[in-house]
């Protein structure tokens, strides 16, 4: 009882602290010794092996998935400081325009984090480009904030087949998939996601301009908008383009000319090549955002001064979003130690459920509780994943419906993406939250169920 009232109680402690924001790496160590004390795991055996060792341990997960860190924070960072995003996004705004303020948005952080730009630096490329549109449309910041979350927090992040999402690689790595799989069931969840969300965001701006609710200026956009790239000698659009190209061209080329048969592995020069690409969900997507960020150098002029130092920044910007991760999967990996969460596993196993449907229901679960997508899968992959696949689950199906399903009840309020973005947008809960739950939760739930209906038929 003393066991499973502490693991309650160390859940409630971290989403609290979560909340108030307490540094996530104080929160979940310490929500961690609560869990470990009140259910006997001895706290040298917390803080030496289950928190960060092990096969759920902050370092393993940090270890494994370092390299990719590291290189989708140098491309991002080459993206930004040579103008490249800048660039891409000021070319959707001049042709969308301003009344289509909320499409422009989630178009623009979709295809830069679907070409491996980072969700971070998506969000501080584009707010300080949303300003002026915000201001220019009378748009509130909430719904802007909301356009942001939809389009590089939802469907690039876990249903669109081939990105180099943390989470498409962690699925692939822990399954032996690729980062192609389930894409009939990915494509359906993505529609549900972009239309959803659009529609929502569109019919709570026409109610917003009926209220007479608008943009209201303050301090941290005058701020961030002296932050704005200056564009005078930054790459045209279509050049700001080609690193991106270079990323999802490294990942695809191999696996479309595999499928479809043209290379195998005794195809001279590529064969070998090909095959070690689609057999390394973690290393090839790192190999991949290496050469774009070489190609950022190559391709834009005004960044090869500053590459050394864009190198160093976004090596540095790595290191953040990798711990954070970390040290939640690393309060996972206390928590699975508990006799309560044997009780749990075990009950959730014995479900009277189809196995998709109850790969949905751990998987959601488990991300709510640690608030985060990548936290979630990451110990659904290492706590409930062969039991599945045991059961006959087509790895491909358990992918994709995983990651989806990963991707909706983790942006609860005390996830910390949403406490971040919240907090770089100047919002506040209870003033911007309500439409981040729409479009990362309540329509990312739905898309779930999309990507069932699909994925049923298609493998049992």
């Amino acid at each position: 009882m003393l066991g499973n009232l502490g693991l309650l109680a160390g859940l409630a402690l971290l989403i609290i602290m979560a909340l108030r924001g307490v540094n996530i790496l104080v929160a979940a160590l310490t929500a961690s010794l609560v869990v470990a004390v009140t259910n006997q795991l001895g706290i040298p055996a917390t803080l030496l092996e289950h928190f960060p060792a092990g096969p759920l341990g902050a370092f393993t997960f940090a270890g494994n998935f370092f390299v990719l860190f590291l290189t989708g924070a140098i491309f991002g960072k080459m993206m930004s400081a040579s103008g490249a995003a800048a660039s891409i996004a000021n070319a959707i705004i001049h042709w969308l325009g301003a009344t289509r303020t909320l499409l422009v948005t989630v178009l623009v952080c979709g295809l830069l984090t679907y070409g491996g730009v980072v969700l971070f630096v998506v969000v501080f490329t584009m707010y300080p480009l949303g300003i002026a549109l915000m201001r220019e449309a009378n748009l509130p910041r909430r719904l802007f904030c909301g356009a942001t979350a939809l389009g590089a927090g939802t469907f690039t992040m876990t249903a669109l087949p081939g990105t180099p999402s943390i989470h498409n690689v962690i699925a692939a790595s822990a399954l032996g998939t690729d980062l192609f799989a389930g894409i009939l069931p990915g494509l359906a969840a993505a529609v549900v996601m972009f239309g959803g969300g659009i529609w929502y965001l569109e019919r709570q701006w026409t109610k917003a301009k009926a209220q007479g609710e608008g943009y209201v200026d303050n301090a941290r956009d005058r701020q961030m908008e002296a932050m704005a790239p200056k564009l005078e000698n930054g790459p045209g659009w279509r050049m700001a383009l080609a690193p991106m190209g270079v990323v999802l061209g490294s990942i695809m080329v191999p696996r479309i000319a595999t499928a479809l048969g043209w290379v195998n592995e005794t195809t001279p020069l590529v064969g070998e090549l090909f095959n070690f690409a689609n057999s390394q969900p973690i290393i090839w997507p790192s190999i991949a955002l290496t050469l774009g960020a070489a190609s950022c150098v190559v391709f834009f002029r005004n960044l090869r001064e500053q590459a050394m130092e864009a190198l160093g920044e976004g090596a540095n910007d790595s290191i953040m979003p990798l711990l954070n991760t970390a040290a939640v999967i690393g309060f996972g990996g206390v928590v699975t130690q508990t006799e309560g969460f044997g009780v749990f596993s075990s009950s959730v196993m014995a479900l009277d459920l189809p196995p998709l449907i109850s790969v949905v229901f751990s998987v959601s679960l488990v991300s709510a509780i640690v608030g985060s997508s990548s936290g979630g899968l990451q110990i659904f992959m290492q706590t409930f994943a062969d039991s599945y696949l045991d059961m006959g689950v087509d790895p491909e199906a358990l992918h994709r419906i995983a990651t989806v399903a990963s991707g909706g009840l983790d942006s609860l309020p005390h996830c910390g993406a949403v406490i971040a973005m919240l907090t770089i947008m100047g919002i506040k809960h209870r003033e911007g939250y309500k439409d981040i739950f729409m479009v990362t939760v309540a329509i990312p739930v739905l898309a779930t169920v999309a990507a069932l209906a699909v994925a049923m038929p298609l493998y049992g």
